[in-house]
């Protein structure tokens, strides 16, 4: 049955089988040997060959009666003369003449997928020789399995690629996939259903299994090998049926057209939104300026490294060896447009480098994250008030903090009280509306546990000679409505 399946067929013109096939023959020129055809175990020709370029795709739809070409256009081409002769001797394994090397130029997918192939035989050998880690060494289909553990939906990061146009994929889409069980020797494709989505990952199960999950597989949806329904037939690739369900069906051409009558698939433009998704504003040599990790009261400027998937690997401008880098979000708070701690009155140490090299360029401000305004009418901050804040180097702990400086639009720098730094290089910049800063009696009401200033005793009431923060700055009623829902269940 295998070798029947994989089995190549060369038809002669004399068995066409009609008058109008052998009239057809002769006005393209007369051909001897027919495209060759992939024949199903059922004795049905399901896969044919194009004698002028090569293709391999769906017999059915080939052009002509005689479906020996994939287009008119091959039809057309295979009618003149000075070609016919390295054409054949092409499909008889001989090198093409010069003519005829033009025919071996690929379709740009095709190429994609070959260097797709390429790259995951390369990713393989890395892993078989144990000597480098792969990026996707962690098995997410192994770890998420096929229970109840589900994933986020891409829909939730608006911040990623793909984030806002990924609503129409769902359980149930079809897609066209590489078929990893066709024991053929070259790439076909079968369809499969999207039984699980978790992130970008994807449980796929080929069309025909049914409730039968053995030959279930994950993968991610936006690599190149991934297609709508209607991708191979419009490209002449071959769509083949698993060989471990072969048996199952006799007619696979009208089994798929009752599976796919009103099911849905991947929009067509999709790969070509994936790819301008994967494209970001930022680029190497901008220069930003950015939290000093080693004084978080101040800001230097920092070079833009690398970009991928939106993060940013920022090298410190006086660096000269690249070493002392960290990354960050492009949308993160931590960095900003050149010239912005100076607006604001935030502080700022001076780079020693005194002149851009080649390439540099200052980062336009349109491409930072821009914060809410604020109104500073009536009842604002002031230095030296009072209220409870995250500590930016222990996320788990909310304590007791001071106003240090009131800045600009809306900044503020926030000091931890007991453990400052005399010369203040501990204070942290926040905005008035980040929700990491909360006024005083925040974690009271709410049951949280807040960290004291270092020493003070926790029985001592909190000094009254400071003014506190008006709770109006913090959203009074979201407070309000918290201690009336507490109250409610008590």
């Amino acid at each position: 049955m295998e070798e029947e399946r994989s089995s190549c067929s060369e038809e002669s013109s004399g068995a066409s089988g009609s008058s109008a096939e052998e009239s057809e023959d002769e006005e393209l020129g007369g051909g001897g040997t027919n495209g060759q055809v992939y024949t199903y175990p059922d004795g049905k020709a399901g896969m044919a060959t194009c004698e002028m370029c090569g293709m391999v795709g769906v017999r059915d739809a080939f052009y002509s009666k005689t479906k020996r070409f994939c287009s008119v256009s091959c039809s057309r081409s295979y009618s003149s003369n000075s070609k016919k002769a390295s054409i054949l001797a092409r499909l008889q394994g001989k090198p093409p003449t010069k003519k005829a090397k033009v025919l071996q130029k690929q379709p740009l997918m095709a190429k994609l997928a070959a260097y797709a192939q390429y790259q995951a035989n390369q990713q393989s050998s890395k892993k078989s020789g144990g000597s480098l880690v792969s990026v996707d060494a962690f098995d997410w289909g192994r770890y998420l399995g096929d229970g109840d553990v589900k994933g986020a939906p891409v829909s939730c990061f608006k911040h990623v690629p793909m984030g806002k146009s990924w609503g129409d994929i769902s359980e149930g889409v079809r897609v066209e996939v590489p078929n990893t069980d066709s024991g053929l020797p070259m790439k076909v494709y079968w369809i499969a259903g999207i039984i699980k989505l978790a992130g970008f990952k994807a449980l796929l199960r080929y069309e025909g299994f049914d409730g039968d999950s053995a030959r279930d597989f994950w993968c991610n949806l936006c690599v190149p090998d991934i297609h709508p329904v209607g991708w191979c037939a419009a490209g002449g690739k071959p769509l083949v049926p698993p060989k471990s369900i072969l048996h199952r069906c006799t007619n696979w051409k009208s089994f798929l057209v009752k599976r796919l009558t009103g099911s849905k698939t991947l929009p067509p433009d999709f790969y070509s939104k994936v790819q301008e998704s994967m494209q970001f504003p930022f680029k190497k040599l901008m220069r930003v300026e950015v939290v000093d990790k080693t004084h978080l009261c101040r800001t230097r400027v920092a070079l833009v490294e690398q970009v991928i998937g939106g993060r940013l690997r920022l090298v410190y401008e006086e660096c000269e060896d690249g070493t002392d880098d960290f990354w960050c979000h492009m949308y993160s708070p931590l960095i900003h447009s050149i010239g912005w701690s100076r607006s604001i009155g935030h502080r700022f140490k001076r780079s020693d480098v005194s002149k851009k090299l080649e390439g540099q360029v200052d980062a336009p401000g349109q491409l930072f994250a821009k914060v809410k305004e604020v109104d500073q009418s009536g009842s604002w901050f002031k230095d030296g008030m009072k209220l409870e804040a995250i500590d930016p180097l222990n996320l788990s702990a909310i304590c007791v903090a001071t106003v240090r400086k009131v800045l600009a639009d809306g900044y503020l720098m926030i000091g931890i009280d007991g453990s400052e730094a005399a010369d203040g290089s501990d204070w942290f910049c926040y905005h008035s509306t980040s929700p990491s800063i909360f006024p005083a009696g925040f974690c009271e009401i709410n049951d949280i546990e807040l960290t004291p200033p270092r020493g003070a005793q926790s029985e001592t009431p909190p000094p009254t000679s400071q003014s506190e923060i008006c709770r109006s700055l913090f959203y009074f009623n979201l407070i309000k409505t918290q201690t009336k829902k507490r109250g409610q269940r008590s």
